[in-house]
């Protein structure tokens, strides 16, 4: 499924898709878990079909409730600022983001965008609206019934909001161009309320967010899930290999047990079998691989429990037409913010704090054009996918901080695409990290700090640090993707498995440039980096201090496995340490690595290198 997100007002498309063979699917055990009944809908799709009857319908809906609880009523801020969608001559990009060769055709494009706010910002009607949680609702369907406005919210205001409207969010969706301006204001889902959303942007609305703290959203959670490791083993044999490991002997790992793991390599159920004289190994592996692409044809979603049946049905189940060019967000996803596809968001000086998604996306699921700058995104989860972000859109983050957020299966901190669950993969999008940093992200699946799954993620003068993956890529796990690192650091994540600081997979491409790769951990392979199936360049960078820990714990720096290409150029790698050699790099028989004459490998232990020309044991 390909992504196409341009938006109304000319935005930048995602990234044409990328030719690359499908996924093979794996069966996945369901484990059962007790669901939360409540009602969490996927709000604003109605309106992509009537703007004026949907926010007459809305009007009428918000008009007859009755007063909602306030907290710190107080007056409006009385001062007399005007234009609060003034972006200050800032474009979509940044200006620091200026001839970048990855950025330059998508973004730079955006710097309209500033201009297009000023010559507006007269034409915008400005409100202040008191600290009255129904005096917001109703100035929301205002600016949606009069072409938007500029709300001014009240200074240290708490918006409490006690239920959801008619589409299951707690504000209206924005289908306008709509500026929420505050000043130490909070809008918040109350405790004992049902479950839903704060704010939702549909196709054609415009939000900006500025100086607000969006709190406390929750959505319904799915009922069952499947566990992390069957998920991964689409991607991977990572953790196969970890358990075949478990019986080898130190020899046995360091050769023979991981070239039969290479031989054995996954093989698409979708493609010609090939030669019949391919290894038993393989053989076997192309058996399964039918066999689970024919149970995954057979699957049903599992049943939902007593009321969340009253919930409309998702509407990911349209992303099954081949016809289909965008993803489109299911019922739970972006407990605090839900950007659509055709929506737009702008996040600026804000918060996004302790919402929960029954789906993808704790804090914010984008599947249309979002900034988000100079903000925080902290302590949301996520019951699948992208604790603290999800996006399947166009997605930039910049000078923000993504920390100590949690996701049951992969990208605690941010998730650009996701594997999916009987059904297709949903496709990660444009994803740009620029001076912000990822960290304290914890996920009992794989990617603690970032996860992308065929999408293209750039991050630049970025931190990636302290975050937990149990299966795989502590800091960063890649599928299928395209991963660029410049002037990045990338230290001190953790797992249990493989790939401490990165773990890039199944046939993607990463160019690592000018960074750190740095005191990570991993049990099994690759502490610092591991690649499987991959093709990687290092270049004016360092992998140093990272270690493979576990009893059976090979290539504390760099491990490759089944037909993996890595170049090192100009880096060094340097005071690895794994239990059993090398600490340096490890290279299967199958893959390849290659150092040119600037790079240095030196003091690792036990020993340098395996099977890595050029370098010393």
């Amino acid at each position: 499924m390909s992504n196409d997100v341009t938006t109304p007002d000319g935005g930048a498309p995602a990234p044409p898709p990328r030719s690359g063979r499908r996924k093979l699917w794996v069966a996945a055990g369901v484990a059962g878990l007790t669901g939360v009944v409540g009602l969490a809908a996927l709000g604003g799709m109605a309106a992509r079909d009537d703007k004026a009857g949907g926010t007459d319908r809305l009007s009428d809906a918000q008009s007859s409730t009755s007063r909602q609880n306030v907290s710190d009523a107080g007056a409006a801020d009385a001062g007399d600022e005007k234009g609060a969608d003034d972006r200050s001559g800032d474009d979509w990009s940044g200006a620091d983001a200026s001839g970048d060769e990855w950025s330059g055709g998508d973004w730079s494009g955006q710097s309209d965008r500033a201009g297009e706010s000023k010559d507006r910002e007269h034409k915008d009607q400005v409100k202040k609206v008191p600290c009255d949680t129904d005096k917001l609702i109703q100035a929301i369907v205002f600016a949606n019934q009069n072409h938007g406005a500029t709300l001014e919210l009240a200074k240290d205001c708490t918006y409490n909001l006690t239920r959801y409207n008619q589409y299951g969010d707690g504000l209206p969706v924005i289908t306008e161009r709509v500026t929420l301006k505050g000043d130490k204001t909070k809008i918040v889902r109350d405790a004992t309320a049902q479950y839903f959303r704060i704010l939702n942007v549909g196709p054609g609305g415009h939000l900006t967010v500025k100086g607000l703290t969006i709190k406390g959203g929750q959505t319904l959670n799915h009922l069952s899930a499947p566990a992390p490791a069957a998920v991964w083993s689409a991607y991977s044999t990572s953790v196969q290999a970890t358990e075949a490991v478990k019986v080898g002997t130190p020899t046995a790992v360091e050769a023979d047990t991981l070239k039969a793991l290479a031989d054995a390599k996954p093989v698409d159920a979708t493609k010609p079998a090939g030669n019949a004289t391919k290894p038993a190994a393989e053989a076997k592996a192309a058996a399964d691989a039918k066999a689970a692409a024919e149970a995954k044809a057979t699957a049903v979603e599992p049943a939902t429990a007593a009321g969340a049946a009253a919930a409309p049905a998702p509407a990911d189940q349209a992303a099954t037409d081949a016809g289909v060019l965008v993803e489109i967000p299911e019922f739970g996803d972006g407990a605090g913010i839900l950007v659509q596809p055709g929506g737009t968001a702008d996040i600026e000086q804000s918060e996004i704090l302790l919402n929960q998604s029954g789906g993808k996306g704790g804090g914010l699921a984008n599947f249309g054009h979002t900034r988000i700058s100079k903000s925080t995104v902290a302590e949301n989860t996520a019951f699948r996918y992208g604790g603290g972000i999800f996006n399947a859109g166009v997605l930039q983050v910049d000078e923000s901080s993504v920390r100590n957020n949690e996701a049951g299966i992969g990208g605690a901190g941010i998730a650009n695409g996701a594997p999916g669950i009987l059904r297709d993969d949903v496709d990660g999008g444009s994803l740009w990290l620029y001076k912000t940093e990822v960290t304290g992200n914890k996920t009992v699946g794989f990617g603690g700090g970032i996860l992308d799954v065929e999408g293209d993620t750039k991050l630049e003068y970025a931190k990636v640090t302290d975050n937990t993956a149990v299966l795989a890529g502590g800091g960063i796990a890649a599928a299928d993707s395209q991963l660029t690192l410049k002037h990045v650091t990338v230290a001190k994540n953790s797992t249990v498995g493989v790939g401490g600081g990165l773990a890039i997979a199944f046939d993607s491409v990463a160019t690592i440039e000018d960074s750190s790769i740095k005191d990570n951990v991993a049990a099994f392979f690759g502490g610092g980096l591991f690649v499987e199936d991959s093709t990687v360049t290092l270049r004016k960078s360092e992998v140093a201090g990272n270690r493979a820990v576990g009893p059976l714990g090979i290539g504390g720096g760099i491990f490759t496995i089944f037909g993996s290409e890595v170049r090192v150029d100009e880096t060094k790698v340097k005071d690895n340490f794994a239990t059993l050699p090398p600490g340096g790099i490890f290279n299967s028989p199958s893959s390849e690595v290659e150092l040119d004459d600037k790079s240095a490998v030196t003091a690792n232990r036990p020993t340098n290198c395996f099977n890595v020309p050029g370098c010393f044991a």
